[in-house]
């Protein structure tokens, strides 16, 4: 039997949108995450094993060759670094803006702003590479909450359709970048199991080209 595959994804809007591009590649899950209580999930394929896991931890678990592929963000990417990591392709799925976001009747030009986010590298790089003094909080969720208690002045987070940001008075105010799902690959794994995952590969670069 072959060498066990595993490809490291989170549940929800990613896993979603990752499982057509898997079953281009041969791979279909023999559970749903949404129902099932497993972490780790069989496939059609004997050798191969989708492990499900918080979407941050996702280059994390590749880095470190817990999963040999994984599926991540672009944001946590950027927050995470890549160190150890191929990203051959984006997936073009999962698609949102990462944005300094606020009341919109005030523009980031303040000294020192309170910025709330979980995304504290890319944050602090962002300011920094403009020259702008920031204070910044990490929070783990709820960010629009932030200015409207007074914790912070802007927040830095992924905008899909905006509408929530709307809902409580606050707008985009500036563009970090634009996200999407991208794939990772381990990069002894890519040694390793090269011809497999170069196949893997290929028919999901296919999809994403159909």
């Amino acid at each position: 039997m072959a060498a066990l595959l595993t490809i490291a994804l989170s549940k929800g809007r990613i896993f979603q949108e990752t499982l057509p591009l898997l079953a281009a590649a041969g791979i279909v899950p023999a559970d749903d995450p949404e129902t099932s209580r497993k972490l780790i999930l069989d496939t059609n394929q004997p050798d191969v094993k989708l492990v499900i896991i918080r979407a941050t931890d996702v280059p994390t678990y590749v880095q470190y060759g817990a999963a040999d592929v994984g599926v991540a963000g672009k944001d946590v990417l950027l927050e995470h670094g890549g160190e150890g990591l191929y990203e051959p392709l984006d997936l073009q799925i999962a698609k949102c803006r990462l944005m300094v976001a606020g009341r919109p009747d005030q523009p980031p030009r303040q000294s020192r702003s309170r910025i709330a986010t979980k995304y504290v590298n890319v944050t602090r790089q962002w300011f920094a590479d403009q020259g702008r003094q920031v204070e910044v909080i990490k929070l783990y969720g709820s960010m629009e909450l932030a200015p409207l208690v007074g914790l912070a002045d802007y927040i830095v987070d992924v905008v899909d359709t905006g509408n929530t940001l709307k809902a409580n008075g606050l707008a985009p105010l500036e563009h970090i970048a634009d996200i999407s799902s991208r794939l990772i690959i381990n990069k002894a794994a890519m040694k390793m199991k090269h011809t497999r995952i170069k196949a893997i590969m290929e028919r999901m670069a296919a999809a994403v080209g159909a």
